[in-house]
């Protein structure tokens, strides 16, 4: 029953997590969760407020947008750069283990001269 907080403030109605605040009409609403964003026609997105009275929904998308894609750039950076340097230390132990059978074999070859 969030249309009981109508009239009331922000505060009130958002303690209530399936509430949505528009300061346009000073309303509490039911968020419509059938859609994700809510329609334009219900209030704009930057006078509506969910979670928290200091943040309009436009700029709660926002943010979280950027969040979410700072992690998955930074996840790629990483996993490329985990493949690179495992790839790298591949070489580097492929390079040493063909030096130390060189070495190995030249032995080998000295011992079979004497």
């Amino acid at each position: 029953a969030c249309s009981a907080f109508s009239q009331k403030s922000c505060e009130e109605c958002l303690k209530n997590v399936s509430c949505l605040w528009c300061y346009t009409n000073t309303t509490c609403i039911d968020y419509p969760v059938r859609s994700i964003l809510p329609p334009s026609s219900l209030c704009s997105l930057s006078n509506a407020r969910w979670g928290v009275c200091w943040i309009n929904f436009e700029a709660l998308i926002i943010a979280m947008a950027v969040v979410a894609g700072l992690i998955l750039v930074s996840m790629t950076v990483c996993c490329c750069y985990c493949c690179y340097c495992r790839r790298r230390s591949r070489s580097r132990l492929d390079e040493e283990e063909e030096h130390l059978a060189r070495k190995r074999e030249e032995r080998r070859l000295q011992s079979l001269q004497r």
